[in-house]
């Protein structure tokens, strides 16, 4: 910037902080020209540049050309599109201008470590340049309008988008509800369905915006202390802001998605055990589905521009993919391939359809390759010989009108440390009467604990009696992503 007295500094002194911070031995980032003053230029409008820059935390580093250097600021989260919304940007050292071609990556160990890329650049015009206001017209590709920073304390400045936010631009919004499948079978024509294989995890919506993630299942618990593999997704995404629904899965020894092995992470609290979880039970999310992208909702377009759109992300990682969508196939044969895998079944969606946040419709239909129920705990039994004062089993339940239908009792599927945990969680929930719709039989209530049916569980089973109970039901763990109210029976 200029000096107080009008007059120009010279290049070496106001690139000196840049200088002391860089080895140019072992940093391939431009250290400048050396010449001792501004040479006059025939009149132009000065340059910008935005580089994304993924270091210790990912930002944007966005420079105006101004006096032969490039002033700078990081901004965390990146330009506001909305007038609404201001962000956060730190005033770092003037850069050299042959900066604002630079590309690359700068070493580990080196300020500012990491790999940087051109986000936009372009020309300005100045309006306002005083030390406590910067008032900019940008004419970029992808950044434009006009902006106005100003300082709000030591080096943290405010930037400020000054024009109204782009005509089809839309907030994003802060809490979507999964759209959800309906139990059924497969249709009696493929023509306009598309097909996807059911994944054996965890349902979560992630919102992603200038690179930071908030992760949620269906009734709204955040899972991003639990699965915090899920911000590799943000720094994948960079600067694209996005809504992107489906599944958080885990690999068991067969290399399949499993469940019960997920589970093992649903219910760690410490961040030491979830760090060791991480790397032995390491977890993975699938996008099936895109629901905002870039200030545009797409809810309301069809299946095959939203799966589209989301194919365009490109989200294949370590930590992420997006499986595929099969169409133009005979659902017979998915099914079939499902089968063959492992895997817990199919989902169809109509390639027509919207997307109806917390709707359960026949848009979405779920084949299943083996049975699983969600059930409300009401209650447990004690074991008897080497598991004597112990858990025995598990008494299940399953909201209906009437109340919590009994729907019988699993003993099996449990480790010893399953057992041990359940008790721990199921000793303060106690109480006297029965939680359940309908007496039940003396012998179903020998040596029984009722409790307050708030947690959720998910077995296995093999059919539905004649009485409504669960036929041979194994345990497959808790679902702390639900609430007792949600579940419902499957057909």
């Amino acid at each position: 910037m200029a000096r107080a007295d009008g007059t120009r500094a010279t290049r070496p002194a106001k690139l000196s902080t840049y200088r002391a911070k860089r080895d140019p031995q072992r940093t391939p980032e431009p250290m400048g020209r050396t010449a001792t003053s501004v040479a006059k230029k025939k009149p132009r409008l000065p340059t910008f540049v935005i580089q994304e820059h993924h270091a210790r935390a990912l930002h944007w580093d966005f420079r105006l050309e101004r006096d032969g250097v490039l002033v700078s600021w990081a901004l965390p989260k990146g330009l506001p599109m909305d007038p609404d919304t201001n962000h956060l940007a730190v005033h770092v050292e003037d850069h050299p201008l042959d900066y604002g071609k630079f590309e690359g990556t700068i070493p580990k160990g080196e300020y500012g470590a990491g790999q940087v890329t051109i986000w936009d650049h372009g020309t300005y015009d100045t309006e306002k340049w005083r030390d406590n206001e910067v008032m900019v017209v940008l004419h970029g590709t992808r950044a434009s309008g006009r902006y106005v920073l100003f300082p709000t304390g030591d080096k943290n400045w405010l930037i400020h988008r000054m024009d109204p936010a782009p005509k089809d631009f839309e907030d994003m919004p802060q809490h979507l509800k999964p759209m959800l499948a309906m139990a059924g079978e497969l249709p009696t024509k493929d023509a306009g369905w598309a097909y996807e294989f059911k994944w054996d995890g965890v349902r979560a919506i992630l919102y992603v915006d200038g690179g930071r993630v908030r992760a949620f299942t269906r009734n709204d618990k955040s899972l991003l202390s639990t699965f915090p593999e899920l911000r590799d997704i943000g720094l994948n995404l960079g600067s694209r802001s996005a809504i992107l629904d489906g599944e958080i899965v885990a690999l068991d020894e067969n290399h399949r998605p499993n469940f019960s092995t997920l589970s093992k992470r649903l219910h760690v609290t410490s961040k030491s055990a979830i760090e060791k979880l991480r790397f032995s039970t390491p977890a993975s999310f699938f996008a099936f589905d895109l629901l905002y992208l870039e200030g545009r909702s797409l809810a309301e377009l069809p299946y095959d521009q939203r799966r589209s759109a989301l194919e365009s992300l490109n989200l294949q990682g370590e930590t992420f993919a997006t499986p595929p969508s099969i169409i133009n196939t005979a659902g017979a044969k998915v099914i079939d391939i499902a089968r063959e895998r492992g895997l817990e079944g199919v989902v169809i969606k109509r390639r027509s359809s919207r997307y109806s946040p917390g709707s359960r419709s026949g848009d979405w239909i779920k084949v299943k390759n083996f049975r699983t129920q969600e059930v409300v705990i009401g209650g447990w039994t004690e074991g008897k010989g080497e598991r004597d004062g112990g858990l025995g089993a598990l008494l299940l339940g399953v909201p209906s009108h009437e109340g919590l239908t009994y729907v019988g009792k699993v003993g099996t599927g449990f480790t010893a440390a399953a057992r041990q945990e359940l008790l721990r969680r199921l000793a303060p929930l106690a109480r006297k009467s029965t939680p359940f719709s309908a007496p039940l039989s003396r012998a179903e209530t020998t040596l029984a604990h009722f409790v307050r049916p708030t947690i959720v569980g998910e077995v296995q089973f093999a059919e539905w009696t004649n009485d409504g109970n669960l036929r041979q039901p194994s345990w497959r763990g808790l679902r702390s992503d639900k609430n007792a109210n949600e579940v419902v029976r499957e057909s």
